[in-house]
C-alpha cells in the first residue's frame, strides 16, 4: 500500500504531514508502507492508494481520486482516526 500526502508546494506542510502519517504507522506496527508526499501539479492518481490533503485542496484534488481531506493538517487525533479507518479499510489492521 501507498500513502501520500500532498499540499500546494510539496514542501512543507505535506512533508509535515508525510512523517506524521509514517509515526502513526509505527504506533500500528505498519512500518511497511510507502508513504510519500507531492504538490498538487505533481501528484498522479496512480503515485497512491490514498492521498491525504488540507481542506484548502479538496477541491483541486479530485483528479486523484482516493482522496482523505483532513479538516486540519497539524491535528494529530484526527489524523490518527483517518490513516487508521484507511489502513482497516485495505485490511491491512484488524
Amino acid at each position: 500500500m501507498k500513502l501520500a500526502a500532498v499540499c500546494g508546494s510539496g514542501l512543507g506542510s505535506s512533508f509535515m504531514v508525510e512523517m506524521n502519517i509514517k509515526t502513526i504507522l509505527k504506533e500500528l506496527g505498519l512500518e511497511d508502507i510507502d508513504v510519500q508526499h507531492y504538490d498538487v501539479g505533481s501528484a498522479a492518481p496512480e503515485l497512491a492508494d490514498m492521498f491525504f490533503v488540507g481542506g484548502d485542496l479538496a477541491d483541486s484534488t479530485t483528479h486523484l481520486g482516493n482522496v482523505t481531506v483532513l479538516d486540519s493538517i497539524i491535528d494529530m487525533d484526527e489524523l490518527r482516526e483517518k490513516v487508521t479507518a484507511v489502513v482497516k479499510a485495505a485490511g491491512l489492521l484488524a
